[in-house]
């Protein structure tokens, strides 16, 4: 029987102390994985992604002159000015990549989940890893890696998306949809809030309720931050789960507030080197998404755009803030993938 064996040379390089941070885990064991497994696991990936046709769509903020409520759906000027984008055929990964497909992606690379420091946040983070289901949280490279993994295993070419094509997608093709459920609205329950976090539940976008609801049941004390499970809402038109909800998600794109002021009409694949720094003098790539949606505040609208650090760095130098963080692949062919 052919073997795969995990390659044991590999580093994350991160030195993290502090209240919210990740220490990441060197791996040297060799971990050895049979072909029959790997070839069930590409298949399960192969099952998992969605056809997306090419086509032209209008891309940005577009609410103001085409959204049925007249008005702009972004606060931020980056999303601006609406822009015709032309995209190529591609397929996407109809969930959000799962703890199961990233345990599988570390362990042949004989690689351990990154862990918290200290022993209450350690408890945390191993709780939401803890079921197949869910989403893994990961920084921009250890999801570019990923995908590239993919890419190698499948000898098909996955990548991250670009940020044209994660919103053509979120769209369902460019349609004019303000977030990714399935009709494009928020839809919740008419329960009213009280005073022991009850509230509306989600019916095609979480609530905190719904949320806080699962913590409980799983016995985690993780509250509004929770993740739930990759498909626990209905999916858009197009067939993709929890766009606009439970995790942001990394594109190829490095960030630019202006982008959209001279982005190319044809496969944009963002700025070729970094433009624009965080508060802290740090590139910054696109993230998509929401990491905790609510019909009763808004958030997730599919042309917001959010910056932040690759190494998921935030406030201080070593600190790292990955637990709202995660990432979705494409595959760049015209053929439909079987």
């Amino acid at each position: 029987m052919k073997i795969f064996k995990a390659p044991i040379f590999f580093l994350v390089f991160f030195s993290l102390s502090g209240c919210d941070q990740l220490a990441s885990g060197v791996g040297y064991k060799e971990v050895r994985i049979t072909s029959i497994e790997m070839k069930h696991f590409v298949e399960e990936v192969k099952r998992d992604l969605v056809f997306v046709e090419s086509g032209e769509y209008l891309m940005g903020d577009y609410g103001l002159q085409y959204g049925a409520e007249q008005m702009s759906y972004d606060g931020d000027e980056d999303s601006r000015p609406v822009h015709k984008v032309k995209l190529s055929t591609f397929s996407i990964a109809r969930f959000k990549v799962s703890n199961k497909e990233f345990e599988m992606y570390l362990k042949s690379n004989g690689l351990d989940l990154r862990s918290f420091e200290e022993g209450d946040r350690q408890e945390d983070w191993k709780n939401i890893h803890s079921l197949p289901n869910l989403l893994a949280h990961m920084d921009w490279y250890e999801a570019d890696r990923y995908c590239n993994w993919l890419a190698k295993v499948s000898n098909l070419p996955f990548s991250l998306p670009t940020e044209a094509q994660w919103e053509y997608a979120a769209r369902s093709r460019g349609q004019f949809l303000m977030v990714a459920t399935d009709d494009g609205t928020y839809r919740q329950t008419n329960d009213g809030f009280t005073k022991d976090g009850g509230g509306p539940k989600g019916i095609n976008i979480s609530t905190s309720r719904d949320r806080k609801e699962f913590a409980r049941k799983m016995g985690w004390r993780t509250g509004v931050l929770t993740p739930l499970p990759v498909d626990r809402f209905p999916p858009n038109p197009l067939g993709l789960y929890a766009m606009s909800d439970n995790g942001l998600e990394w594109v190829k794109d490095w960030y630019d507030e202006n982008y959209y002021q001279y982005s190319p009409e044809i496969d944009p694949q963002g700025p070729e080197t970094p433009v624009t720094k965080d508060y802290f003098g740090r590139d910054t790539k696109v993230v998509r998404g929401q990491a905790n949606a609510n019909p009763s505040w808004g958030g997730g609208v599919n042309v917001h755009r959010t910056s932040a650090n690759p190494h998921g760095y935030a406030f201080e130098h070593k600190m790292i803030v990955l637990r709202d963080k995660t990432a979705r692949c494409v595959v760049n062919s015209y053929k439909r993938i079987e």
